[in-house]
């Protein structure tokens, strides 16, 4: 019988976290990916509950003197943060829990759940990252060379983390991915 796990997936920015994970959502079926919470108004066509749940700062503010989030943090003035309790109940029904956030998160999560299972995705290189980051054409020379600098950043944490995928074949890293969290999910620790 299958157990409940938490995988957090962590990278830089253009490393392909959003792809691998929707890959293991479609190889996995047992798998499923947490909705954040967030004091951000809703964009057109958000859905609570679906996107994100949305909050207003006085709730979020409880959720965190309750110790009811398992990470949080602020991005231009709105905050966000991952609900605990929905967390807990998804691995106690036996499903193979996903977190999609950053470095900084990943550690929160890992101080107040150290069963938790941390993955680190990265590009083959920074030269491809570039590539990719501009290849979107969606951001600024110099959001991208933010990116790029936070990256690095990033990048120096990698060894702490459980698991490296270096997404270089996307194919290839997304097997591996299913791989490590099925043989965790059936008590295999190889």
């Amino acid at each position: 019988m299958r157990h409940g796990n938490l995988f957090v997936i962590s990278g830089p920015s253009g490393a392909g976290k959003g792809t691998l994970v929707a890959r293991l959502l479609r190889a996995v079926p047992d798998a499923w990916v947490s909705v954040s919470v967030t004091t951000r108004v809703p964009r057109a066509g958000e859905v609570d509950g679906v996107h994100y749940h949305f909050a207003t700062d006085a709730e979020f503010q409880h959720l965190v003197d309750e110790d009811g989030l398992l990470e949080w943090a602020t991005y231009a003035g709105n905050r966000y943060g991952t609900p605990r309790a929905e967390v807990e109940e998804r691995m106690a029904q036996g499903d193979q829990v996903v977190l999609e956030i950053d470095v900084q998160g990943a550690f929160q999560v890992r101080e107040k759940m150290p069963q938790a299972h941390l993955v680190f995705v990265e590009p083959p290189s920074m030269e491809v990252l570039e590539a990719r980051l501009r290849g979107r054409g969606t951001e600024s020379d110099e959001v991208i060379a933010s990116r790029l600098r936070a990256a690095r950043v990033e990048l120096a944490r990698k060894m702490e983390y459980d698991v490296r995928l270096v997404n270089d074949d996307l194919d290839e890293a997304a097997d591996e991915l299913v791989r490590f969290v099925n043989e965790q999910a059936e008590g295999s620790r190889g």
